[in-house]
């Protein structure tokens, strides 16, 4: 009987044992191809003061997914994984990287209906990788479209606006239009640029573009719907601080900066009706954004990273 109860315990013991020889040898594997560490568990000796990181992305062989959510980021473990994982909607309204820019080894998004994600090399402890940071707007970004992103005094700036042309609301349009981060905290902050407060808000008028044009101008277009009629306006200047000269309709859109093809041979092979809207280099890596999309609509939503052979 004692015998009996030894084995019992002997083999209860060695499938554990067994069991945590497996799970090293699996995150072992996991972390040569790639992977994703929690800034909960990655900075445990880091006392914050300002900015806390989302994680740290390790790039591999294997692609990393992230899919868009209202909660932030998600790391799903293939993009088969988020086929029809949200329902379409038409684009203003959609979760998606709506800008994206480069600024020296750095990747700033502007998500829409959300916030901001900055993407660096990981300068805060030894661990090598990409950190994330997100700034997450909360419930006001939700009510509003990113309209527009420049930099403005060495300030990334988003501008939002208030779309209704797909649906009806009777939400008031943003009041604070501009917004940008900093590395101090995880909420953006509004910033004011002059150009555009030289068309009041309380005057009612709105501003639903901005951007750096492929001339190196700063385009934007502004609407006053207060009146019997809609008075729309569009402008071109070199200074934010300046309203500049207006301009054609057609001078306005002929200004936008053609996209390049987006193609690697090591951006992976999406599902039908998924297509990558940007691609960047970052450190050793490389970053592209996805989208599900069907006319004016999109579905799920993300970020891909993989490391540059």
């Amino acid at each position: 009987m004692i015998r009996h109860k030894f084995l019992i315990s002997f083999n209860k013991w060695l499938a554990l044992f067994l069991l945590i020889i497996f799970l090293c040898l699996f995150f072992s594997c996991y972390r040569s191809s790639g992977g994703v560490s929690g800034a909960e568990n990655t900075y445990v000796n880091v006392t914050w003061t300002g900015a806390r990181p989302e994680a740290v992305l390790q790039t591999g062989a294997y692609p990393l997914w992230f899919q868009l959510t209202d909660e932030g980021p998600v790391h799903i473990v293939s993009i088969e994984d988020a086929v029809s994982a949200a329902a379409f909607i038409p684009w203003p309204y959609a979760l998606h990287v709506r800008f994206l820019y480069k600024a020296d080894d750095e990747i700033i998004m502007v998500v829409n209906r959300s916030g901001f994600i900055k993407i660096a090399p990981n300068k805060i402890s030894e661990i090598s990788g990409l950190i994330m940071h997100r700034f997450n707007g909360g419930k006001f970004w939700r009510q509003y479209t990113a309209g527009g992103f420049v930099f403005f005094e060495g300030k990334p700036a988003a501008l939002l606006y208030l779309e209704d042309r797909f649906m009806e609301t009777d939400l008031a349009p943003p009041n604070q239009r501009t917004w940008t981060f900093n590395m101090e905290s995880n909420i953006p902050f509004p910033i004011q640029i002059p150009v555009l407060q030289s068309f009041p808000y309380e005057e009612g008028w709105e501003a639903d573009t901005l951007r750096t044009g492929k001339d190196g101008l700063f385009y934007y277009r502004v609407a006053n719907k207060s009146g019997s009629s809609v008075s729309v306006r569009m402008f071109r200047t070199g200074d934010l601080t300046k309203i500049g000269e207006e301009i054609s309709i057609d001078v306005f859109y002929n200004s936008v900066p053609r996209k390049n093809d987006i193609s690697h041979s090591l951006l992976p092979v999406l599902p039908d009706g998924f297509y990558y809207t940007g691609i960047e280099y970052i450190g050793d890596s490389i970053f592209a954004s996805w989208e599900e999309q069907q006319d004016y609509s999109i579905g799920a939503a993300g970020f891909m990273l993989i490391k540059n052979k």
